[in-house]
């Protein structure tokens, strides 16, 4: 781009940005992805260092990737990288050597810090002592770990309502840390616990829950292997778990066929080049789909049901032959209502709702209908949306009309994003436990827990907006850039007496903070926890549902951060005082005293201790992997939605959000989306050419995006466009910064997951200079 056609940084308009673009890729991985990760990890330590690291990660007796949930192979793992180029962007990002002490904050004026972008907050180095923002005041300032948590306990106590504060969890979070986190929090009285996963994979919970009887996934990563179909939905694994693309390679020289239903031809979608093969080293691609379904945005129902509604008219034709009959006898109910409910449509109108060629439609349901062992993955492209539940609910209904559930080579598998969302679940971070978790708590520590539910993550911050929720505590994450509707969100914290951030980096939830702030810098997944000379280790658990040890390895960059298990225990020790007896003292110094009570009180951890030590670690038990379904009648449910067509009038677009190659949830790596060919620049939307005609724009035009919900005008301002392969009427811009368009209000049904998948936007050129 010429000197004159440079972009001003809508941020800061004295600087531009250069905006390139390049052809995108058509493989993902090979040497590219090499030489990125070392760029990162080197750039950002020493070579002993990081090479120290690179080896120990999602190695057995290492440490778990503080980057996505994809599952480490249950044999051998790689004696050369067990790990991806995000991974080791993870790495380079927790591990760095720079770190920020008091003097940084001393020189920064938190105003000042937050004129910043997310990349530049996030570059600036890993927190190295607790800090304390006083009211009115323009600096953080030091203060001691004693009397952060007496302001803590302090605040908290002076609310008139337990129910007044708010207690946020990052998918970060380990079993031990979260087990803690919600017997801290209930035992000062509340279920306010919203996290992340409430906007990412609740949707998942609750169709699989609703349907199968549990809210997890069923597969376990050798099912890959067996599979015949494997239909991946909403989902962009070369970016977001790139690990992903070596299962699918070997499930593809196994002689599986892939399937990708997805709005964009994601690269690693099309083909991956495996830098741990010599075919890989020397660029010979490896293709991975082989069907390609370009559907519309939230055209995914639609074209579930073209799909099924053709797969019902070849089982009339030939009975039993392609619906696994004596499953669905068996094992399920509502079959007879469903058939008909699906033969009751019009196949055409469901075809107009896809976006998809009728041609393409019928080859996938060609491909379908002698296959018995059919693995479905899905991500945000498919939790993201108002009629999430139901459109998850009818990847269901195809695995049961196949009986693909229960079995080898086939079943549900909802891709996690964080590497221990899935595991903080399971310890009881969730603002609805079951009845049955709250009565085993009762039983182990002897005191009665809240029975009245909480505050998911969007009615948590409608309480703050409010200036109900007075006092903010977040085990992680950045709750600002991560939740919808940024600017609603900044003023709810803005309005809280206290917010207290538990983090490893700066980043803007710091910057836009309560009355009061304090930011508490606790050690990351990659650094050595010892106490007293003995080192401890945590567990997660990933998306497939193993429990592994992770033991960091390297030395911390300053003597002054805690673990997240001791951050809660003196903050609850402090709070609660001796209220009901609980042991934190013990807990903090001996993580096998956590471990024992998590099995004391959550079916499956017998063995805790033991178990966990084993290389590899172990599985939780999963009714589906089971063939049982552990719903009120024992069975899976077919279940019966409407498609329910989404009219634009003649200036409006859908928009969804998505990452660059060079991000990992709101952690910002990078400019660079390679992949994609987008270089040096994020404020951009992707647009297809006939679109960006139709407004009488080109390519390299600044615009404004507009969304108008509820009668609210919320705008992002200037975005570059850039033509993209996209369906007509769609459009994709890069998360967080264009949260500030998804509506507050606009919410998956059932789940009340933020629709950042679905937003309806108009397009002008740009009025900010």
């Amino acid at each position: 781009m010429s000197e004159e056609n440079k972009i001003p940084n809508p941020e800061n308009p004295t600087t531009f940005t250069g905006l390139k673009l390049s052809k995108p890729k058509t493989v993902a991985a090979g040497i590219p992805a090499v030489l990125s990760s070392f760029k990162h990890v080197f750039g950002a330590m020493s070579l002993a260092r990081g090479a120290k690291a690179l080896f120990a990660l999602n190695q057995k007796g290492g440490f778990d990737c503080p980057s996505c949930a994809w599952p480490d192979p249950d044999d051998e793992r790689s004696g050369i990288a067990e790990y991806c180029e995000n991974g080791a962007k993870a790495i380079a990002e927790e591990a760095t050597s720079k770190k920020l002490t008091y003097k940084f904050f001393e020189e920064n004026a938190v105003a000042d810090l937050a004129q910043l972008t997310d990349y530049q907050i996030g570059k600036k180095g890993r927190l190295a002592e607790p800090m304390y923002l006083p009211e009115g005041a323009t600096h953080y300032q030091p203060i001691s770990w004693d009397d952060a948590f007496l302001k803590i306990a302090q605040e908290l106590n002076a609310l008139p309502d337990p129910n007044d504060a708010i207690f946020y969890t990052s998918g970060r979070t380990s079993n031990e840390a979260a087990f803690l986190y919600q017997l801290f929090v209930r035992a000062f009285g509340t279920n306010n616990m919203p996290d992340c996963s409430n906007m990412c994979h609740e949707s998942s919970g609750t169709a699989l829950g609703e349907s199968l009887g549990i809210g997890k996934g069923s597969v376990k990563l050798e099912d890959f292997y067996e599979a015949e179909v494997i239909i991946i939905l909403g989902q962009n694994p070369g970016t977001n778990h790139p690990r992903m693309l070596s299962a699918l390679q070997k499930a593809k020289a196994n002689g599986a066929m892939i399937v990708s239903i997805n709005p964009l031809p994601e690269t690693g979608l099309m083909g991956f080049n495996n830098p741990q093969h010599l075919d890989g080293i020397l660029g010979r691609n490896s293709a991975l789909t082989d069907i390609f379904l370009q559907v519309t945005i939230n055209g995914d129902m639609a074209l579930l049901q073209a799909i099924i509604y053709l797969l019902i008219a070849a089982e009339e034709e030939q009975p039993n032959t392609v619906f696994d009959q004596q499953f669905i006898d068996n094992h399920t109910i509502e079959y007879d209502n469903y058939i008909q409910h699906i033969k009751c449509k019009n196949f055409n109108e469901l075809v107009a709702c896809t976006g998809v060629p009728i041609e393409q439609i019928k080859e996938t349901a060609a491909l379908l209908r002698n296959k018995k062992k059919i693995i479905a993955c899905w991500a945000m492209g498919l939790t993201q949306h108002k009629n999430a539940v139901d459109t998850i609910k009818e990847v269901v209904n195809l695995l049961l009309l196949k009986g693909s559930i229960g079995k080898p080579g086939a079943g549900t598998c909802p891709v996690r994003g964080h590497s221990n969302v899935q595991g903080d679940r399971t310890m009881g971070i969730y603002e609805k436990p079951s009845q049955a978790f709250l009565n085993n708590i009762e039983r182990v520590f002897h005191f009665k827990p809240p029975q009245a539910h909480g505050y998911d993550t969007v009615e948590a911050i409608k309480v703050m907006h409010e200036q109900k929720g007075k006092v903010f505590i977040a085990m992680g994450g950045n709750f600002l850039s991560a939740t919808p509707d940024t600017l609603y969100t900044a003023e709810a914290m803005r309005n809280c007496k206290l917010t207290v951030q538990i983090s490893t980096k700066l980043n803007r939830s710091h910057l836009i903070h309560g009355q009061e702030a304090l930011i508490l810098p606790c050690l990351g997944r990659t650094d050595k926890d010892e106490i007293y000379g003995k080192q401890q280790f945590v567990s997660c658990e990933n998306s497939m549902g193993v429990v592994q040890s992770s033991q960091g390895v390297l030395k911390p960059i300053s003597d002054s951060l805690l673990s997240e298990p001791a951050i809660v225990c003196r903050m609850a020790q402090t709070t609660l005082f001796n209220k009901y007896q609980l042991r934190w003292k013990e807990y903090s110094e001996d993580y096998d005293l956590i471990r024992a009570d998590i099995e004391r009180t959550i079916p499956g951890f017998d063995g805790y201790n033991e178990r966990v030590r084993q290389p590899g670690g172990f599985y939780l038990p999963n009714c589906n992997r089971e063939g049982t379904f552990n719903t009120l009648s024992q069975k899976a449910h077919f279940n019966m939605a409407d498609v329910q067509p989404l009219t634009l009038a003649a200036d409006e677009f859908k928009m969804m959000t998505i990452r660059s190659h060079d991000q990992y949830n709101t952690t910002i790596y990078g400019l660079d989306d390679r992949y994609r060919g987008i270089h040096n620049e994020r404020r951009v939307i992707m647009m297809n050419q006939g679109d960006i005609n139709g407004l009488g724009l080109k390519a390299g035009d600044v615009v404004d995006l507009h969304n108008n919900f509820d009668a609210v005008d919320r705008v992002a301002h200037r975005f570059i466009i850039v033509p993209f392969a996209i369906p007509r009427g769609c459009t994709a811009t890069y998360f967080p910064e264009t949260n500030v368009l998804v509506p507050i209000n606009s919410v998956a049904d059932k789940s009340n997951t933020p629709t950042s998948k679905l937003v309806v936007i108009k397009i002008t050129p740009s009025e900010v200079v």
